[in-house]
């Protein structure tokens, strides 16, 4: 009797470490996926002639999209300033 007890105690146990690993391993996750890039890694990935602005060829996505609402000064370039100060980009679909 005691054995069985001590059976179900360990999956017991073991279940609930298990249950809390893959909800906090989940949750950490999603908090990275909407954290926003910095301008400077935006940069590095898309500032193809490496002059320290990014052009509307250079982008891609919503960045791209909402171009001229992004470079203010109307000068053809993404400043880092103008990053900085640019709308949120509105969600789509989602949770309510």
């Amino acid at each position: 009797m005691k054995f069985n007890n001590l059976k179900s105690v360990v999956l017991v146990f073991g279940l609930t470490l298990f249950m809390s690993n893959v909800s906090f391993g989940q949750s950490q996750d999603r908090k990275e996926r909407k954290k926003p890039p910095t301008f400077a890694k935006l940069l590095k990935e898309m500032d193809a002639n490496e002059d320290g602005k990014l052009a509307k060829d250079e982008l891609k996505g919503l960045l791209k999209d909402n171009f001229s609402k992004v470079d203010t000064d109307e000068d053809g370039f993404i400043s880092e300033k103008e990053f900085k100060n640019a709308p949120k980009p509105e969600r789509k679909g989602g949770r309510n």
